[in-house]
């Protein structure tokens, strides 16, 4: 046990500011409330934890969930999805694409991430109540590539200037599903159905962290469309900063999956980047994620999100 360990349970510091690598813990089990308190307790301080050689299957996964929080229940999910646990979303390499979109996953990069931090974003990062969390199991990995990075907004508010904290205390963005996407020429199946499932909220630029106390720096470059109140021009240079901030390589951690991996993270106080690396590889990656159902989040000034368009609380 290191001195990082609370109870019964080994947590090892990953990285200066974020993760930790869990042991000698069978997530499979019957964890009692010790294990339970103190993998909760990890995830706070550590905003994302990772756990290998676990042997969970799509109801354990479910039932290790639950023991934290409210598992959602999606009402859309990919076609690989266990169709028999609504809770469970299941990813593969190529994101459907091909069949649902009409485009292969090369053309998806090209058309989504136009610069450096566009893939950075927490999930569901629209909705008027994001995920609290998501607990993420690898099936199957490639024997390299893959990688997937977390950076601590916490730490990344907290690292700004005074004056720059007290500025953007006090300020809103709207987050939408959709921004940045470059449409086709001619019919495009995406953004067909980006409108017919419009989704937007104004968040709080900094959100308190309902469980810590801790400012975040609320921010990702998939889903913020505009700081509100200020100019186009103003807000995109003061995105560029605070994402610039978000993501320094001090605030980060990058984890290698393999088979039986769990990572386990706070989705209010964390963003992440999903690998970029595996289309070429011709290895599959399957990865099955559960998501604990989450809060309004609320600003410095005490004031909650509120839904823009396409978004309720609670309803998926």
């Amino acid at each position: 046990m290191t001195a990082e360990s609370p109870g019964a349970v080994d947590v090892r510091p990953a990285a200066g500011h974020i993760g930790a690598e869990i042991g000698g813990v069978d997530l499979a089990g019957d964890l009692d409330d010790a294990v339970v308190a103190a993998i909760r307790a990890a995830v706070l301080r550590w905003k994302v934890v990772f756990f290998r050689g676990q042997r969970l299957d799509h109801g354990s996964h479910v039932a290790l969930a639950r023991r934290f929080g409210e598992p959602v229940r999606l009402k859309s999910r990919g076609s690989a999805s266990p169709p028999d646990f609504p809770e469970v979303e299941t990813t593969a390499d190529r994101l459907e694409l091909g069949g649902r979109y009409g485009m292969d996953h090369d053309e998806w990069l090209r058309r989504r991430r136009h610069s450096l931090l566009r893939g950075w974003h927490c999930d569901h990062g629209a909705r008027v109540d994001p995920p609290a969390a998501t607990i993420l199991r690898a099936e199957t990995v490639p024997p390299y590539g893959g990688d997937t990075t977390w950076s601590n907004l916490a730490a990344a508010y907290a690292g700004l200037s005074r004056p720059v904290r007290d500025f953007v205390d006090g300020l809103r963005a709207e987050h939408r599903l959709g921004v940045g996407y470059q449409a086709r020429p001619g019919d495009d199946a995406y953004v067909r159905h980006l409108l017919d499932h419009q989704t937007a909220s104004e968040h709080p630029l900094v959100r308190v962290h309902p469980e810590t106390g801790e400012r975040v720096l609320f921010v990702n470059g998939y889903y913020v469309e505009q700081i509100a109140d200020v100019s186009r021009a103003e807000s995109d240079a003061l995105l560029e900063m605070l994402l610039g901030q978000a993501t320094r390589p001090e605030y980060t951690v990058r984890f290698r999956w393999e088979p039986g991996s769990v990572a386990f993270w706070d989705n209010r106080a964390t963003i992440h980047l999903a690998p970029g690396d595996t289309a070429g590889l011709g290895h599959p990656r399957i990865m099955h994620r559960v998501m604990l159902a989450g809060e309004v989040p609320v600003g410095v000034d005490g004031r909650p999100s509120t839904p823009v368009v396409g978004t309720r609380p609670g309803h998926w």
